[in-house]
């Protein structure tokens, strides 16, 4: 089932008996448990109402065990139960056994009275177990699933919209960019911005700029883009800060390198007919991230990536050896880049 229409039913009244919640977008799947939450009972009932168990430190039986249990003061419980990694293929750090037989007996008669919802940090679940089976096809299997680029523009402009302000030209791609695509991170920023222009505000680049703080991986991320599109004075201001910032030119130049082999990968792979989001799946990256590199993949062809990728490894090779001073290997290599 997916999340939408898991949300509509929740909404409608019509709760399903138990969830299993994975995916990569934690952030819809909090939204998700707390609208779950909110259509259940009022905020005054969920301390009786609302159980959470920890499943790497506490055995399934024990949630399971509360679930059966008669709610008190309150017609309906809910049950969270976190890190069900049995679900998935990855191995348990935890001398926890977790009683699967239970579990299948509990799916076939639900209590009525609770709703029990499993929480999997892990992107997909092991299709090949019998009990995920068993969950699919009675639809309690919801997959929380990363925005496509245009999905997540939509939900940065109306999440803005709600807060009161509108972004001029660019800057909400800005912000998407700075934030790496991730929802929790996005939020704040949004709340953030709101603050700081008001009511019927304009958030402008230049506000992106000075509000919104950015990570090693995403300057790195920000400088290639400038170099691609010729903004080579912008470009070495954003290499200056990271210095300034002691960052190791030699890690500076394999984010680079990294930036530059995705290009290479997608470049490759939208030629064999993929899409974004096949290529985000692919690759392991959030589709914007995609988006922005594909479309600084067009500037160059396939040779000219595989030999600015043979550039930084001689570079690489150079910093470490210590044939070239590492801040002017760098600035020598972006000059002939932007070239």
């Amino acid at each position: 089932m997916d999340a939408k229409r898991a949300l509509k039913d929740i909404q409608a009244g019509r709760p399903a008996p138990v969830y299993l919640c994975y995916g990569p977008e934690k952030y819809k799947m909090r939204e998700f448990i707390q609208i779950l939450t909110d259509s259940l009972m009022g905020p005054e009932d969920r301390e009786f109402a609302v159980s959470k168990f920890d499943l790497s430190e506490m055995p399934l039986s024990s949630a399971l065990d509360d679930a059966e249990t008669l709610p008190f003061m309150v017609p309906k419980k809910l049950v969270i139960a976190k890190n069900a990694m049995f679900f998935t293929g990855a191995k348990e750090n935890t001398k926890l056994e977790h009683n699967m037989d239970r579990l299948t007996a509990y799916l076939k008669s639900p209590a009525e009275h609770t709703v029990v919802v499993f929480t999997v940090d892990a992107d997909k679940l092991d299709e090949r177990k019998k009990i995920v089976k068993a969950l699919k096809d009675m639809e309690a299997a919801v997959p929380f699933l990363s925005l496509s680029a245009e999905e997540l523009t939509d939900w940065v402009a109306k999440h803005a919209k709600t807060l009161g302000f509108t972004f001029s030209g660019g800057a909400a791609d800005q912000l998407i960019l700075y934030t790496g695509g991730n929802l929790q991170s996005l939020s704040a920023e949004l709340e953030k911005i709101s603050l700081y222009v008001g009511a019927e505000g304009v958030a402008s680049p230049d506000v992106i700029d000075q509000l919104v703080a950015r990570s090693t991986e995403q300057n790195v991320f920000i400088l290639i883009e400038d170099i691609v599109n010729v903004r080579l004075e912008r470009a070495f201001v954003i290499l200056e800060e990271l210095l300034k910032q002691r960052e190791e030119p030699i890690k500076i130049a394999s984010l680079i390198a990294r930036q530059f082999r995705i290009m290479l990968q997608v470049k490759e792979l939208g030629k064999q007919g993929y899409s974004q989001q096949q290529m985000a799946s692919q690759i392991g990256l959030h589709p914007f991230a995609v988006k922005v590199a594909e479309g600084q993949a067009r500037k160059y062809d396939g040779e000219k990536l595989s030999r600015i990728m043979g550039e930084l490894a001689d570079l690489d090779l150079q910093m470490k050896t210590g044939k070239i001073d590492k801040v002017l290997g760098l600035e020598l290599f972006l000059l002939r880049l932007a070239a």
